[in-house]
């Protein structure tokens, strides 16, 4: 579907009184007559569109509740913005950050909305996508991580983004310590024994290239006729590292029909439906176009699958302290134990 919208009623109000009165010191005009709504669709940031200076927007925040260290970063995400879309058109542009959660409870920023095509964990009825535009749509979303990876950060002004020095043995054990408060202190055999198999297989990154950290199909915008990229969103997470981690996390996301339940349960990309690639496949064309050795890309696949075993735990976590009600939560946890056995099945079973 396009751009879906959340209904008055189950939309995050905020002040937009108190924001109308913000920007106006900035020198911008929200305007008030037009309908502000909020964008459907993933557990993170909430997204809203807005009138600002007479032109769509899109108005970004972290979501309610405790934030972990380093997500939902929108002063990362404005960094980023501010300056990749000189060289990767598909970067929106960032137009405004506000540091001070005086204004509506939190940082957020504003940004040029592209308007187009949102593929999620199902194929849309409208417009049909055939097999053809399947493995179109898979192609390109090899192509357009390639050409992400390609740019010089010298160039856009994002040299001195994040830590590549050391990022690897960092998200090892980072990601074990959001395990554990994850679990509240008590991980399941499956975390500890995963992260003794990680960290004993640490490779040398082989390039440094600037990285999304959440690439996945729906966080590309299609035009619904051509089914062309228009833009690349969420970069909140954003830096610079190993780009072989930007590949794992969009093959952690990227079920296969004869996959575990947990990865037809994560639906996160309908790429089991005919047409589309496989993983292998994935891999070959990405090693085709940049010449990086996959040698060591089990590491990297266990890793993302680890991690988004965590991030759901974390959700998890959110819904038995109350932060969140909402009732989609309340499955996360069993969902988070499947993909850590996944993990388990790529790290011990050579599961391609």
């Amino acid at each position: 579907m396009s751009t879906p919208f959340l209904s008055a009623q189950d939309a995050v109000p905020q002040d937009w009184s108190r924001l109308q009165q913000y920007l106006a010191r900035q020198g911008l005009q929200l305007d008030a007559d037009q309908e502000t709504r909020q964008f459907a669709g993933g557990f993170g940031n909430l997204n809203y569109l807005v009138w600002v200076n007479g032109e769509k927007t899109v108005l970004r925040r972290p979501p309610l509740g405790v934030i972990p260290i380093g997500a939902n970063d929108m002063a990362r995400e404005y960094r980023i913005l501010s300056n990749l879309w000189r060289s990767f058109p598909l970067a929106p542009r960032a137009l405004h950050y506000c540091e001070d959660s005086g204004v509506l409870g939190a940082h957020f920023l504003l940004m040029e909305y592209r308007q187009g095509l949102i593929i999620g964990g199902k194929l849309p009825a409208s417009p049909s996508i055939d097999v053809a535009q399947r493995r179109s749509l898979s192609e390109q979303l090899v192509d357009i991580l390639v050409q992400l990876h390609q740019v010089d950060p010298s160039t856009v002004g994002l040299e001195g983004l994040g830590k590549p020095e050391g990022m690897l043995q960092r998200a090892v054990n980072g990601w074990q310590k959001r395990a554990v408060h994850a679990y509240d202190g008590v991980c399941p055999p499956a975390v500890t024994r995963l992260h003794d198999w990680l960290n004993a297989r640490i490779p040398t990154s082989q390039r440094v290239s600037l990285l999304h950290s959440d690439y996945k199909l729906d966080n590309v915008i299609w035009i619904p006729e051509s089914l062309e990229p228009v833009a690349v969103i969420d970069w909140d997470m954003g830096t610079r590292g190993d780009p072989l981690t930007d590949l794992a996390t969009l093959l952690s996301y990227w079920t296969e029909l004869g996959d575990p339940q947990a990865m037809h349960q994560l639906a996160q990309m309908p790429t089991h439906e005919t047409g589309f690639l496989s993983r292998q496949e994935v891999m070959n064309r990405y090693a085709l176009r940049t010449g990086i050795d996959l040698s060591d890309f089990d590491f990297y696949r266990v890793l993302a699958q680890f991690k988004l075993a965590v991030v759901f735990q974390q959700l998890h976590a959110k819904f038995r302290r109350g932060e969140v009600t909402d009732e989609r939560y309340r499955s996360f946890g069993s969902l988070s134990a499947g993909l850590l056995d996944f993990a388990s099945e790529v790290a011990f079973a050579k599961h391609q």
